[in-house]
């Protein structure tokens, strides 16, 4: 199944873009090959309000936040992850709204470090956040004439999740699925086989629209979920298919798989190939000697 990605996307950076009914969207102005134009932040309500995802501490973002909110209450700030271009201005905004802060838990890799390696990823990680409320997969918090549901998606990070809009048809799927790329999911922060299953999860609901952390909408939600989970199946059959013509290194894996990606990208694009190998591995498609890791070698049997 074909994948086409959507890279329209005006920001309109310190305004509140009002996308649905008592939903505002407002961009922050961090645009870099992971963020696309920015990270989204979503206001919800009328009267008190509830935030997600408000971003990095950004002074001109949060400006815009509090104009945004314009005076009026925020119960609840709820937060998809703990990347850093996501989180951290929620524990501030606590500290001036008063509200509570919901998320599935602190940051933490989707498995324990093996003995010498070092997550490379480390920096990203928003290891000051803790929630107050540790939402449960499928619970509901309702607020002044909304309630959201959490849904759990670990794969882009092991505390990965998506919030539905209860009477709605909108999901916010925040780094998980998105209009304009795929997700980078690298190991150990995030686990393929986790991604894959999160993506199953979201092809059991009927969301019409997704709004994610980054870009437009996915207005074709259902097909283009399976669409990603085509582009993953094709690109392990890649990664096994250079195993098996002999190049026994994710950099002469990527040197051939990516060949077409922005350079820049290739560090996370070997991340992806190792999140990939570990996979395979574990269904003793492809070997290595010890644990997978970005610097090993590879041989099919």
């Amino acid at each position: 199944m074909s994948l086409v990605f959507d890279s329209s996307f005006a920001p309109h950076y310190g305004e509140a873009v009002e996308i649905a009914p008592d939903i505002k969207r407002i961009t922050v102005n961090n645009p870099s090959p992971f963020t696309f134009f920015g990270t989204n932040s979503y206001l919800i309500g009328r009267d008190t309000l509830a935030l997600i995802d408000p971003g990095p501490v950004d002074d001109a973002h949060h400006a815009a936040l509090r104009r945004a909110i314009a005076g009026r209450p925020v119960s609840h700030i709820f937060v998809s992850h703990t990347h850093r271009d996501h989180s951290p201005l929620a524990t501030v905004l606590k500290a001036e709204l008063g509200a509570t802060l919901v998320a599935e838990g602190p940051h933490r890799p989707a498995r324990p470090l093996h003995i010498g390696e070092v997550n490379l990823l480390d920096a990203s990680g928003d290891y000051d956040f803790v929630p107050d409320i540790a939402a449960a997969d499928n619970s509901v918090i309702a607020g002044d004439g909304w309630a959201l549901r959490t849904i759990h998606t670990p794969g882009h990070t092991a505390n990965h999740v998506v919030f539905g809009l209860e009477g709605t048809d909108i999901l916010f799927s925040a780094d998980h699925v998105m209009a304009w790329a795929t997700s980078i999911v690298a190991p150990p922060d995030g686990s393929m086989s986790d991604y894959m299953a999160s993506l199953d999860r979201l092809l059991e609901r009927h969301d019409r629209v997704y709004l994610p952390g980054h870009g437009g909408a996915v207005t074709k939600p259902k097909t283009f979920v399976r669409g990603l989970k085509a582009h993953r199946k094709m690109r392990e059959r890649a990664v096994l298919e250079r195993v098996k013509l002999g190049d026994r290194t994710i950099a002469a894996m990527v040197k051939v798989i990516y060949r077409e990606t922005d350079p820049r990208l290739h560090g996370a694009a070997g991340l992806s190939v190792l999140a990939h190998l570990e996979d395979l591995v574990a269904r003793g498609k492809v070997h290595t000697e010890g644990n997978p890791s970005i610097d090993g070698v590879y041989w099919a049997g």
